[in-house]
């Protein structure tokens, strides 16, 4: 009853004006054509971009996503009144499915992802439309990975009409270039890149379908590379540093060859975490990564060369003793020729050396022979030993010139990162 005495008290109006002047504007509106009563006056839509977030950078697909506060504004010649005759209404909400809006696209748009349907524009009594609507845009960009953690990106957002060309739509800015390029007010700068600027061009594409009206944004973002620095730059320049160390252990000790591997063996366990962390690129490789690469290589070619020195003065040291001593291990029983027993064994002659050294036992001859032998046995082994020196003297040559390179790489290689992070600091 109470409900009853309140809808009968509360007034009820039977035309309310809103519903009037709504009724009034879209009886005789048709959406289908350009709301001008000049057809030969250009249409001009208004347009203003806020870069709202970076959402995801794919520089191995080479798309950019990004979530947008899109604005336009058009003057609708159709759909204007006289508030004073409507209870000073001055506007109202229409759905966007009833009435003419311009047919404006992104062209570098690849997908539209989660963005929302608004239904709805606001329009004022002079005739003027608002439509604004949040987008995430997914669109192409050449991503550019080679200074990589200090890279930064420029991309760009064409918005033009499909159809229209410019003696039917024109395009205009909402706002001054000035106050879009530095406007980040509604970024969120809580993700691993922030906006430097949005820089806007006006500029008609000409084809041979017409002369259409378009307006570019350029989106230029750049990492935080700090996370990067921790995480790759510097445990990669320690593990350089290591490495460079290992050129003061001996070249012959088999202990740097152990060491050197262990080495190599954290170069290869660094690489795979890093390319898990660098981003994938088609068109261009990070500069840390070719660096990291070069440094690895001069290990590899060190590991190398410590093998072969190693192997060589084995080589060197077996080839000049063997035969000289053959002679000495001889047997020397009276009764029959001396032989060497692995010549017995193998049944095979003694070596031309050892057949000329058999002489008569307790002559002077036979003991000349034995210090000849002697004599002859040393004079091998030093010939050895010189031959052993010439190979530590060009190793040596080879690894001063090595550590030279690798020290010239690691210095290179650290102040290309710091005159990158300079750069990056002064865009």
């Amino acid at each position: 009853m109470a409900g009853e005495i309140l809808a009968i008290d509360m007034p009820h109006p039977r035309n309310p004006a809103l519903y009037r002047l709504t009724k009034q504007l879209l009886q005789k509106y048709h959406k289908a054509v350009r709301p001008v009563h000049d057809w030969t006056e250009a249409t001009t839509v208004y347009l203003d971009v806020f870069v709202h977030a970076i959402l995801d950078v794919d520089a191995q697909n080479q798309k950019l996503k990004t979530s947008i506060w899109y604005h336009e504004v058009w003057d609708d010649e159709f759909l204007s009144w006289t508030p004073s005759m409507f209870d000073e209404i001055r506007e109202i909400s229409l759905p966007l499915s009833d009435i003419w809006a311009p047919d404006i696209i992104i062209n570098e748009l690849v997908d539209i992802e989660g963005s929302p349907d608004l239904p709805y524009v606001y329009v004022n009594s002079s005739g003027t439309i608002k439509n604004s609507k949040p987008i995430q845009v997914v669109s192409t960009c050449g991503l550019e990975t080679y200074t990589f953690p200090f890279d930064i990106q420029n991309c760009s957002l064409t918005f033009s009409s499909v159809l229209h060309t410019v003696q039917d739509v024109n395009l205009a800015f909402l706002r001054s270039r000035e106050d879009i390029k530095h406007d980040k007010k509604e970024f969120l700068n809580d993700s691993e890149w922030e906006l430097v600027s949005v820089s806007s061009t006006y500029s008609i594409l000409q084809s041979s379908a017409g002369d259409f009206a378009q307006i570019q944004f350029n989106v230029v973002i750049r990492r935080r590379p700090l996370v990067y620095v921790v995480s790759l730059l510097i445990p990669s320049i320690f593990l350089m540093l290591v490495d460079l160390g290992s050129f003061y252990l001996p070249p012959t000790c088999r202990i740097r060859i152990v060491f050197k591997s262990s080495v190599l063996v954290g170069y290869t366990v660094f690489r795979v975490n890093m390319s898990d962390e660098m981003p994938r690129s088609a068109l261009s490789t990070p500069l840390i990564g070719v660096f990291f690469t070069v440094c690895m290589a001069f290990l590899v070619i060190s590991l190398f060369k410590s093998i072969l020195l190693v192997r060589l003065l084995h080589d060197e040291w077996s080839h000049g003793q063997e035969w000289p001593l053959l002679c000495l291990r001889g047997d020397t029983d009276a009764d029959g020729p001396r032989m060497d027993p692995r010549a017995q064994l193998a049944g095979v002659p003694e070596p031309p050396i050892c057949r000329e050294h058999q002489v008569q036992p307790g002559s002077l001859k036979e003991v000349w022979f034995q210090l000849k032998s002697i004599s002859t046995y040393f004079q091998t082994w030093e010939q050895a030993d010189r031959q052993g020196v010439k190979w530590l003297a060009l190793l040596e040559r080879f690894d001063r010139l090595l550590f030279q390179a690798y020290a010239v790489m690691l210095g290179l290689y650290t102040v290309t990162l710091c005159s990158l992070w300079a750069l990056w600091g002064s865009s």
